[in-house]
């Protein structure tokens, strides 16, 4: 993992802009992360606490992140007692992934009070914890631990609380090279085979604090210069780029860059530049920026697809199941296309009646519809007479013509349904957090989900949904709406006659509105860039993008949420590019 000690080290230092900050909201947007709201130095910050297993993490934001309905427990009692507190000092021990936020408040008595939040970036053991300095007393954790998963460390409300265990390595700050030199030498004396460059990345890992596998790779690298030295001599070569790195660490001089390796695609941060990786390289002024940028909305994106789980699995199922359906409609459309053969058979039954006797099971006639004349066989049920069993293949033809009507029906009605679905599944996709609780909200309204009767917040009738809003670089706000809820309400209710209204063609996608009757190209061409990324085409090049006045767009009768026609179009032919994307400012309005 990247985020090391050193990391933790330098965003620790550049923490230090938060000391003697006021908190004045606490938020939980989410059951691992905690956002604090913050006064400091005459400006309002974010500070990012987050304790999700798989991307854990601490940083300034400027994310824009939205309240559950009902505000979770560990939420209520940092509120109680943090909300209006001080942050005193923000501490990392060690060089541990652990940062202390004391924090100073007076509670309801008007009595001074002391907490400090301890988070733990751990990996999946990663935690937030609010405890009593003074007793050590654990208030409460936004993950628990109980002695059935752990017998070494206890995170429950009333326990005492255990740092982590210590890994008992050294710090390289302030280090001799003498020392230096001697550890690892005495490392190569007591390894068998000391020559690759995979043993010292691991003694430096294994013997200094902080180290994660790839700083060490960075700094064997920087010290082999395309050749790996003799094992005598490593320890000395390796002691440059060690120094200068603590060094620049020290003076608060750390380099945060993003490296996305050319080879394989992946992408790596930390806090010194990585020659060994080869690939493009982002330089940041912050190590929030850095992080900001790294983790993205990845883990937003990962408790999305945690919580819409259940509805991927009841689209996509529905989706199949309408797939078969039309399959199995396109197999009796083939059978009712032979309506027309049953009156012909009819008929001859008719013009040759006096030919057949009862109990007959097959009789040949003249086909007269035929240019040739040529005979065929007709088979008869004995047991009825010549008129029934006229009537018999004329009842064939009327029933296999009324189904060719309610199958085509049928299929279109099929076909219908996968393009809703789709559509859903594509919002489901790019959806945020506070989107998929409107999307639940429509499918229990269209059928597909059972109304679970949950207690909570009711929904206010006419409730305008939140939307997001871009500023073009000509200064023109650009809405787009994330699902069905959304482009309802922005496309038939907020938009006015002369904006323009742009959608993917034929592909699905969000509804997006340029809320201005004047702009120029650049507007026009940011708006079918949002269209295209909010949409199943956001990989693809050249996606097609319809724009039109909102004045031609109109939702036809009975139709599905979000479905609306529209005409008088012009097509745009664009390539997403989510770094153009990125770099236009948005707000949720």
């Amino acid at each position: 993992m990247s985020f090391d000690g050193l990391v933790v080290h330098s965003l620790a230092r550049e923490l230090q802009c938060c000391a003697g900050a006021r908190i004045n909201k606490v938020q939980m947007p989410s059951e691992n992360d905690i956002v604090l709201q913050i006064r400091a130095a005459g400006r309002n910050l974010k500070l990012l606490l987050s304790a999700n297993p798989t991307y854990p993490r601490v940083h300034l934001t400027e994310q824009s992140f939205q309240n559950p309905l009902e505000a979770p427990m560990f939420c209520m009692l940092l509120r109680k007692h943090c909300e209006g507190g001080i942050i005193e000092t923000i501490e990392q021990p060690g060089l541990e992934r652990i940062l202390h936020l004391n924090i100073r408040q007076r509670d309801e008595l008007g009595d001074l009070s002391l907490k400090t939040i301890v988070v733990e970036i751990m990996g999946r053991h990663s935690n937030i914890i609010l405890k009593d300095p003074a007793t050590g007393i654990i208030t409460d954790g936004i993950h628990h631990v109980t002695p059935a998963i752990s017998s070494y460390r206890i995170v429950m409300p009333g326990s005492a609380y255990t740092a982590p265990p210590e890994q008992h390595k050294l710090l390289p700050f302030g280090l001799s090279e003498e020392r230096f030199t001697a550890l690892l030498g005495e490392a190569a004396e007591a390894a068998d085979e000391p020559a690759s460059p995979r043993f010292w990345e691991q003694a430096l890992v294994g013997r200094f604090s902080g180290f994660s596998p790839l700083v060490a790779r960075e700094l064997v690298h920087r010290a082999a210069g395309g050749s790996l030295p003799l094992p005598s001599d490593m320890p000395a070569k390796l002691w440059v780029p060690f120094r200068q790195l603590t060094e620049r660490l020290e003076a608060g001089a750390a380099e945060a860059v993003i490296v996305e390796e050319a080879a394989t695609g992946k992408t790596f941060f930390s806090i010194t530049e990585l020659s060994h990786v080869q690939g493009e390289t982002q330089r940041f002024a912050s190590i929030s920026a850095c992080l900001e940028a790294y983790y993205g909305d990845k883990a937003e994106r990962d408790t999305v697809k945690q919580r819409a789980a259940d509805l991927f699995r009841l689209l996509s199922n529905e989706r199949s199941k309408n797939i078969k359906k039309l399959e199995k409609l396109e197999e009796t459309m083939e059978e009712a296309r032979g309506a027309d053969r049953f009156r012909i058979l009819g008929e001859l039954l008719t013009a040759s009646m006096h030919q057949i006797r009862k109990g007959d099971k097959q009789i040949e006639v003249v086909n007269y519809y035929d240019e040739e004349q040529r005979p065929v066989t007709i088979e008869l049920d004995p047991l009825l007479t010549p008129s029934e069993n006229a009537q018999r293949y004329f009842k064939k033809y009327t029933k296999s013509k009324n189904s060719l009507i309610a199958v085509q029906q049928q299929m279109t009605e099929a076909r219908e349904e996968i393009r809703y679905l789709d559509n859903v599944l594509q919002q489901l996709a790019s959806a945020g957090l506070a989107d998929i609780e409107e999307i639940r909200e429509e499918l229990t309204e269209q059928g597909y989900v059972r109304d679970r009767g949950k207690k909570g917040r009711k929904k206010k009738p006419n409730q305008k949904p939140a939307l997001a809003c871009y500023t073009s670089s000509e200064g023109v706000p650009i809405y787009v709406g994330k699902n069905n809820t959304q482009n309802e309400y922005l496309t038939n209710r907020l938009a006015h006659p002369g904006d323009t209204w742009l959608h993917t063609k034929d592909i699905p996608g969000s509804h997006v509105v340029i809320r201005s009757a004047e702009y120029g190209d650049a507007t026009l061409h940011e708006a079918a860039q949002l269209a295209a990324w909010f949409s199943q085409a956001k990989e693809s090049s050249q996606v097609p993008v319809d724009y039109t006045l909102i004045r031609h767009v109109r939702k036809p009768s009975g139709a599905k949420p979000g479905f609306v026609i529209y005409d008088h179009q012009k097509t745009l032919f664009v390539t997403p590019d989510p770094a153009n994307i990125k770099r236009l400012p948005v707000a949720i309005k």
